[in-house]
């Protein structure tokens, strides 16, 4: 287990967790595409008992599953940073969103999910220039 911290952007909302780090997945689904407004996002899961919210209360969004399966989106209402996502009838579990971890370096993913609705460019990162800071 990994003792993580994290916090939104504006720093409004901050909470510390337990995770495994070997449970971190890259989610390519079109709802976490435009949740996100990223190609894709990464998330730890943590258990209800493993994760401590320290200051401010998450806004959330039900989102509907393709499943139907009804998600709980939490997130920053200030800077709009999300912070987790669980079932909206069984929040045991939460996904935390590993860009708002302290220790998100330390998070390599494991596995990647709704890959059919990955980017095709992605496989091609690797052979674009680089710059240490935005010029």
């Amino acid at each position: 287990m990994l003792h993580v911290e994290g916090s939104c952007h504006c720093e409004k909302i901050k909470f510390e967790a337990e995770v495994d780090p070997t449970k971190v997945t890259i989610c390519h689904c079109t709802d976490c595409q435009e949740i996100a407004g990223a190609p894709f996002r990464v998330v730890v899961p943590v258990t209800k008992d493993n994760f401590k919210l320290l200051e401010g209360e998450p806004k959330s969004y039900i989102k509907v599953a393709e499943s139907g399966n009804r998600r709980v989106q939490a997130f920053c209402s200030d800077c709009g940073s999300p912070i987790y996502a669980t079932s909206e009838f069984n929040q045991e579990v939460f996904g935390l969103r590993v860009g708002t971890l302290k220790q998100r370096a330390q998070l390599v993913p494991t596995k990647q999910i709704w890959h059919r609705s990955s980017m095709p460019w992605l496989s091609e990162m690797n052979d674009l220039p680089k710059f240490e800071k935005q010029s």
